[in-house]
């Protein structure tokens, strides 16, 4: 398989067209291509950006209302920072961001896997293929490591997990309960070609992966875990709702 990144110019907050930028940038895409697209420049499509001057001392009121679920906040290394789950992921501040935003706070997407519907189907209309995915992604921390990688938040036109439930390991035991997540596995890839700074590369393209299972179904809902049902619910039952959000009860 082939990662092929895309230069593009800027998506300039607090709105812009990413229907336009796809146009002007996109090379032509094939059958069994994997889209990945960071998730900032579909906020900004959305108009999800709040400007410094307007928030004045509201950031930490901003990030509580946009979040599902949240812990008190604190102050590490002088930056005051809230914990969250938004859109079943564990992610400190619901993902607002503040880097290469010209003045702006931008939000997550909204409805992030609806937007890589609306992409998947344009682009499969626009290039004439049937089998095509798009994968909204973000940077991420993972506990206890320094550095961010990829992590998808959206997702269309593909199915998220290899189930290797029933299937037997090299000394011929049964596996009970491994699945792979192909859509973050993925997505920490794209992410490290994206990079973090002024690369403009926004857009990976995967080409040639054999392993991608493609549908025309939503499928998002195959990767979350109730939380009750998830390894990590002895820390993620600390986190308090949003009463006027909450989705993961």
């Amino acid at each position: 398989m082939k990662f092929i990144p895309v230069k593009t110019s800027s998506m300039r907050p607090p709105k812009d067209n990413i229907y336009n930028l796809i146009d002007m940038s996109l090379p032509k895409l094939a059958e069994g291509d994997v889209i990945f697209i960071t998730s900032k420049i579909v906020s900004i499509h959305q108009g999800r950006c709040v400007a410094k001057s307007k928030l004045k001392n509201q950031k930490l009121k901003l990030i509580r209302q946009e979040a599902d679920y949240t812990l008190p906040h604190r102050t590490v290394n002088g930056s005051d920072i809230i914990l969250t789950i938004k859109d079943f992921t564990l992610i400190p501040s619901a993902g607002i961001d503040e880097s290469n935003a010209n003045g702006y706070i931008i939000l997550w997407p909204k409805s992030p896997n609806k937007i890589a519907r609306d992409i998947c189907l344009y682009l499969k209309k626009k290039y004439k293929v049937k089998n095509l995915a798009v994968i909204i992604t973000d940077s991420h921390t993972t506990p206890l490591r320094w550095g961010v990688s990829g992590i998808s938040i959206g997702f269309f036109g593909l199915e998220p997990l290899y189930d290797y439930r029933g299937k037997k390991d090299i000394f011929g035991r049964e596996l009970k309960f491994t699945q792979t997540n192909i859509v973050d596995n993925l997505s920490g890839m794209a992410g490290l070609l994206m990079g973090e700074g002024n690369e403009r590369k926004p857009i990976i393209i995967l080409r040639s992966a054999k392993f991608i299972n493609f549908t025309n179904k939503p499928t998002h809902k195959k990767l979350a875990i109730e939380p009750k049902k998830d390894l990590y619910y002895p820390l993620l039952k600390i986190f308090k709702p949003n009463k006027e959000k909450s989705r993961l009860e």
